[in-house]
């Protein structure tokens, strides 16, 4: 017989709306997106690559649970958002970065972007690009000391083992351009950039599989096209239109696009739900500014990449977007709708 008296009524307004997903689903299906750039990271640059992802996970997901518990907060490990910044976290990073760097990077991604804001969903700024930031201020040597793809298989035609090498964005620096340019399509053509066969951080070398993953994202519907879209087709068509050192336009392009992290940063970063924006029109908007940043940081900065950087700067207008890009609502004119915001 159902006991009425402790039974536990909760009322809500209509649409009453079931769906599957969840923070826990969400988070699943951004993992299972990342493992083939994990997998091809293990086979670019070793097993330490794999070894760098775990302690990474593990510290997030360590932190998470202290922070809360010390604080004697719901624990939130199971949701999985805390391995999503530790896998985001390690990938990038050089191969080669050292455990307590990745460490203290974890912590502040955790405790400092994420959990003194509220925990998921409440932080204005990417967890993870945070985490980068504060391991680049702290460890600026170990942050850019990148390994040389050193796959073993014939197939790829390398046996080396891992020498510290330039980037590809580093070649697009310096005072002749020209020169940097011709040398870095003599060591990588446009189809290594493609397929990952390049130096680089962990995550970010593979612009093949961080589409393919972020396609499968799109088809589970866990993001939009706006985002990813509007931001690799602003720098697609900013460095399209503007050349350097006397380059061929289309190939400046793809070396842009293929190189550093702007597939990972579009797909995975950009795209974080409690960052960005939630319109349709602001999503847009927000790429494009995270496109201008990028390409800004990068012709103009003295910094090689401009990714990390552009995204954290978007995450601090996403709100303002938001404000101003909000739909009409039915049967409002948008001349209340100024009334409004204008009284408050």
């Amino acid at each position: 017989m159902t006991d009425y008296k402790n039974l536990k009524l909760i009322a809500t307004s209509s649409p009453h709306i079931r769906a599957a997903e969840n923070t826990r689903s969400i988070m699943l299906d951004v993992i299972i997106a990342l493992l083939p750039a994990l997998v091809w990271s293990v086979w670019a640059f070793g097993v330490r690559a794999l070894t760098v992802t775990c302690v990474s996970v593990i510290s997030c997901v360590v932190w998470e649970w202290l922070y809360r518990k010390l604080l004697k907060r719901p624990q939130s490990v199971g949701d999985l958002s805390a391995v999503v910044t530790g896998i985001l976290l390690a990938f990038v990073c050089p191969v080669d970065v050292t455990y307590f760097a990745i460490i203290i990077g974890s912590f502040f991604a955790i405790v400092f972007a994420k959990q003194l804001f509220g925990g998921i969903g409440k932080n204005f700024i990417n967890p993870a690009l945070v985490g980068r930031a504060a391991m680049l201020a702290s460890f600026a040597g170990t942050m850019t000391a990148w390994a040389q793809f050193q796959a073993k298989s014939p197939l790829f035609g390398s046996t080396a083992d891992v020498v510290t090498s330039a980037t590809p964005l580093s070649y697009l620096k310096g005072d002749d351009i020209a020169t940097s340019f011709q040398s870095l399509k003599d060591t990588y053509s446009v189809l290594d950039m493609f397929l990952g066969r390049i130096g680089g951080s962990l995550g970010e070398v593979s612009a093949l599989l961080l589409i393919s993953g972020g396609v499968y994202l799109l088809a589970r519907k866990v993001i939009t096209w706006q985002i990813p879209v509007s931001y690799i087709g602003t720098v697609a068509l900013l460095t399209l239109l503007f050349p350097r050192g006397g380059a061929s336009p289309v190939e400046w392009m793809l070396y842009n696009i293929f190189g550093g992290g702007l597939m990972l940063g579009a797909f995975f970063m950009a795209t974080d739900y409690s960052t960005s924006p939630v319109t349709g029109k602001g999503q847009i908007v927000y790429g494009i500014g995270c496109g201008l940043f990028t390409v800004f940081i990068r012709y103009f900065g003295s910094y090689n990449e401009g990714v990390c950087y552009s995204i954290m700067v978007m995450n601090c207008f996403a709100a303002l977007i938001d404000r101003n890009m909000k739909p009409t609502r039915f049967g409002v004119a948008k001349s209340d709708m100024k009334k409004e915001a204008a009284a408050k």
